[in-house]
């Protein structure tokens, strides 16, 4: 069971990261418009050919319940097919899956999967510093009655870092850590970013002693391993093969998924080492009849460093334990022979919300459809995309295939 193969992504746009201080404020609704219209043109459709819409619930500004119904009706279009997705940074990857399967099984033809991620303006009874207090505990819950809330928070356990820096310091434990090695993940991600004008840090080079040598948030990750929050958003289009033949670039067709919750805090791990990655990408993989040596890049998740190095060893690139071997032994730039985030990851991109991981998504895409520019790999015809929610807990996989 799985798709064929049958559903593509033919059209894409993404705000340029912009710190939340300095970027434009603007309604989500008007946000969503906004991304469809730039992926429309990208693809060269019209709104009139969407009857599918994948969007964000949890962080929508103007309602929290029938968001899709909202979007359509300010969109002016009417939909066969709806679906609300909540998976955190995985969100992305498991929208495009979502409306790869409904386009497969007939229900719709264009889907619409999009994420505004820039604040919306306040109104006269809102505070502006509540995004600062919900930021405080990160993804975990304070509602009454959460387990994370009497079990977690109590004990110091808040926030992304110190969930990501514990995972680490397992993996330490474990298999030993070489902290060159990871600050080179970073080194090799911002050499793709100043390749590419619209990310966060281009023209801003960075070296293993700047990462080494910058502050410690949560040890073992110092600030340059932890991606920066940034205001954004960004939307792309999947049709049928049949429409996808009409639009204007290289199509990107899903040829695998796959999904794997397991647990809401790390906490709650059997085995902190082993992400759920590694039955995502399995899955994936098995879908579409290929290997990870198969891949011509590979567009994985980086929230933090160490998402990477568990991403790459979960998903079959390296034997576990191997990875910072693998990276230290790797040219992991687009120039390179193992090409990685290259746009240069949300590290040195930026992370627009959950809005961050299309842009790995949208990367793989770009580079398919051979409109990366300076970056534009050489050959580019299978990428293999990761996506990661909460503290390692959700991920998602996609195998895209150019068509």
């Amino acid at each position: 069971m799985g798709l064929r193969g049958d559903a593509a992504i033919v059209g894409a746009a993404q705000y340029k990261p912009e710190k939340y201080a300095t970027a434009p404020q603007m309604f989500h609704l008007e946000q969503v418009a906004d991304l469809a219209a730039q992926a429309l043109g990208d693809a060269g459709l019209k709104a009139s050919d969407l009857d599918g819409l994948v969007i964000n619930g949890p962080q929508f500004h103007e309602a929290s319940v029938f968001v899709p119904a909202m979007a359509a009706e300010y969109l002016g279009i009417e939909l066969n097919f709806a679906e609300v997705v909540d998976l955190g940074g995985c969100t992305p990857v498991g929208m495009v899956w979502r409306a790869a399967a409904a386009i497969e099984m007939g229900l719709c033809e264009a889907v619409l999967c999009v994420i505004p991620m820039r604040l919306a303006p306040f109104g006269p009874s809102e505070d502006p510093a509540w995004m600062a207090r919900a930021m405080r505990f990160g993804g975990h819950s304070t509602a009454f009655g959460a387990p994370e809330a009497e079990f977690d928070l109590p004990y110091g356990h808040m926030g992304q870092n110190t969930g990501y820096a514990m995972i680490a310091q397992r993996y330490a434990a474990q298999y030993g850590y070489d902290q060159a090695a990871m600050a080179k993940i970073c080194v090799d991600q911002r050499t793709n970013a100043l390749a590419n004008p619209d990310a966060m840090f281009f023209g801003k080079p960075l070296t293993v002693e700047d990462v080494l040598g910058s502050k410690m948030v949560a040890d073992p990750l110092h600030v340059l391993e932890i991606v920066m929050p940034v205001a954004g958003g960004a939307a792309v289009i999947v049709t049928s093969k049949e429409l996808a033949a009409k639009t204007k670039h290289r199509p990107a067709f899903v040829k695998g998924f796959g999904e794997r919750l397991s647990f809401k805090s790390p906490s709650y791990a059997k085995d902190m080492t082993v992400t759920p990655v590694a039955a995502a990408a399995k899955r994936a993989f098995e879908m579409a009849g290929v290997k990870p040596q198969d891949m011509d890049a590979a567009q994985i998740y980086d929230c933090y460093t160490i998402t990477v190095l568990l991403s790459l060893e979960d998903a079959g690139f390296c034997p576990k334990g191997e990875g910072m071997r693998f990276i230290k032994e790797n040219d992991l730039t687009f120039k390179g022979n193992f090409p990685l985030n290259t746009h240069g990851g949300q590290l040195s991109f930026g992370q627009a919300g959950s809005a961050g991981g299309f842009s790995q998504v949208i990367e793989a895409y770009t580079q398919i459809a051979g409109r990366a520019d300076a970056r534009q790999l050489k050959r580019c015809d299978q990428v293999f995309v990761s996506g990661t929610g909460g503290v390692m807990s959700e991920q998602g996989a996609l195998i895209l295939q150019g068509g």
